[in-house]
């Protein structure tokens, strides 16, 4: 095997990728060629690193340096002065790895620094497409410690006994759900891996997809072994061609020698994985909508029970896990359950994937134990909100989650923590909003999003959904009445209690909790017709003042001709007119005219 002195590994996830990481990882090999450094030098394409407000990320070891923000036209320059003459180019790094005289590697930064990452320990490490490179860091030891030294029974206490929980929302006991399916007979038994994530501004499962294939893969034969499931299915959605690809190709590699197929270690144990892709439906991550799906039919949610670990997948036992929780598994099987227990809390064990974004420094991936505050995930690993601004609110758990406020900071981010303040754990999106956020506006945006998704089969989803929209949709357009308040809270009570899934279930909590936390925005809105935030269109107005120097220039570029007044005379705004486009605001070169 050759050895090489230096390795540059990019960044080949989907956000990376999509700001030319190939282009990136083209020229460096051009210029590794040019400069005779093939024997030398090798490029890794890896999977994400986590940090995606700094991408393209290039990250060059052995010094692990981190160049941020990476372009085509920097990559001769880095390959003759890092790579041929050692000089590290402290111009493209990272600003704070390069704020002192000792450059700081990747593992070093702030953002980093608080992480503990256990799903997520080969993004950024390994080569995805390289079975070779998994096994290198222990990949399939678990699979052939399952096989040959332990019991099904044996691999299910484990997993019970370490307190994995699912972490694509529900948090059930994953060991409980295994046990639930394992003594069922049945000729045929399913283990499928739940990767349809679709939550605004999630991408966890598409991150650890990209980035370590194979983890999920022998947790899937793991899980097999322990409920004597012969067949898996993973259930991807199209959006995630990366994803898929590696997916393939891993899937591929893994039947080649052996790891998926027939006979696993000599065990007589059978194993095979096949994907599915989804269409993008948000009902199909929930599991009994997900198989129908995967049985050909349209994704509905059905009633419960049977549960699928009785009645799943053509109607055989099955376990859903999604994939987050799956890459747990191998690591638990290895180092037991004690290990994975000794970070997180009592209750709520192990680490936490979040898709940090929103009014955020460092929007990206982050995984840290349970337990964690959200002062250290929003302030310390993602630096704030941008340019000074006030942080108002967070999201936790995805469209179905609920808005916390300041007063939330310093709570330990776990199941029963977020659950008690009104929001949940969910997959793991994480949305942060600042002082020009408006929680009306907020609350109406995830809402509007239930409706379109609902796949309609129960009535208080269906229909209780699109009356509490209609109410928040009138209330931002200044139509509101106090009474509607009382109205939003009885039906989103009404539907969290009668709807027939997780989605319908917790469609309402958007609203739930800014009416709880954020009333005085709702009751301006109604009361005063005003918009605190000015983000509501309806609600606001755009006045010229008297610093209008009449150069005519907002009434030229007005659409609808609402702006009257005379060269060199101050203009007026004929409110009635104005559609409240802001194009006149933004055109204004003496800053005369204002929102309000």
């Amino acid at each position: 095997m050759k050895i090489f002195r230096s390795h540059v590994l990019i960044c080949g996830g989907t956000g990376c990728s999509s700001s030319k990481s190939p282009l990136i990882k083209k020229r460096f090999e051009d210029k590794i060629k040019e400069l005779n450094l093939e024997n030398e030098v090798q490029v890794v394409v890896t999977g994400c690193f986590g940090l995606c407000e700094e991408g393209p990320i290039v990250i060059i070891y052995p010094e692990g340096t981190f160049y941020a923000r990476m372009t085509v036209e920097r990559v001769d320059e880095i390959a003759e002065e890092h790579l041929l003459k050692g000089r590290i180019v402290r111009k493209y790094l990272y600003d704070e790895s390069a704020k002192n005289e000792q450059i700081k590697p990747l593992s070093e930064v702030d953002f980093y620094k608080k992480q503990k990452r256990v799903a997520l320990r080969n993004c950024g490490v390994i080569n995805p497409e390289n079975i070779n490179e998994y096994i290198a860091r222990d990949g399939y030891m678990a699979l052939g410690k399952a096989l040959t030294e332990m019991t099904p029974d044996e691999v299910i206490k484990l997993v019970k006994d370490s307190g994995l929980k699912g972490r694509g929302g529900a948090g059930f006991s994953t060991g409980m759900k295994w046990s639930f399916a394992a003594p069922n007979k049945a000729d045929q038994k399913y283990v499928i891996c739940n990767a349809d994530e679709g939550d605004p501004g999630a991408f966890m499962d598409r991150s650890v997809l990209e980035g370590d294939p194979h983890a999920v893969l022998e947790a899937m034969a793991i899980a097999g072994y322990a409920i004597g499931a012969t067949k898996g299915f993973i259930y991807v959605r199209a959006e995630y061609p990366i994803a898929v690809h590696r997916l393939e190709i891993a899937i591929k590699q893994a039947k080649l020698l052996g790891l998926l197929g027939d006979n696993l270690f000599n065990s007589g144990f059978d194993f095979d994985v096949e994907i599915r892709l989804g269409a993008g439906a948000f009902v199909c991550g929930e599991e009994t909508a997900l198989m129908q799906s995967i049985e050909g039919k349209r994704g509905m949610s059905r009633n419960k029970p049977p549960f699928p670990a009785n009645k799943g997948l053509w109607g055989k036992p099955t376990i859903i896990n999604n994939v987050e929780t799956l890459a747990n598994v191998p690591q638990i099987i290895l180092k037991g359950p004690e290990w994975f227990k000794s970070f997180g809390t009592e209750k709520s064990p192990g680490t936490k994937v979040f898709a940090l974004g929103g009014k955020i420094n460092n929007t990206g991936l982050v995984e840290v134990p349970m337990g964690t505050t959200l002062r250290e995930v929003i302030y310390d690993i993602g630096g704030g909100c941008p340019n000074h601004r006030e942080f108002k609110a967070v999201q936790t758990g995805g469209p179905s989650g609920g808005c916390l406020t300041k007063d939330h900071l310093d709570i330990p981010i776990d199941y029963d923590n977020l659950t008690a303040v009104g929001s949940m754990m969910g997959s793991g999106g994480m949305i942060v909003m600042d002082e020009d956020n408006c929680m009306v506006d907020i609350a109406k945006f995830f809402l509007d999003f239930t409706v379109d998704e609902s796949c309609g089969k129960c009535t208080p989803c269906r229909e209780g959904t699109k009356r509490m929209l209609e109410i928040l949709e009138r209330i931002t357009e200044g139509k509101g009445k106090m009474e509607d308040l009382d109205k939003l809270e009885r039906l989103a009570v009404n539907i969290k209690e009668t709807s027939l899934c997780g989605l319908g279930q917790t469609a309402p909590n958007p609203v739930l909790s800014t009416l709880q936390y954020f009333r005085d925005e709702y009751e301006a809105h109604v009361k005063e017709k005003r918009c605190p935030s000015g983000v509501c269109q309806s609600l606001l107005k755009y006045i010229i003042t008297m610093d209008c120097k009449g150069c005519t220039r907002c009434s030229r570029i007005c659409p609808v001709g609402a702006i009257e007044g005379k060269v060199k005379e101050v203009h007026i705004i004929n409110q009635e007119k104005c559609i409240k486009c802001g194009a006149c605001m933004d055109s204004c070169t003496f800053h005369a005219i204002i929102k309000k």
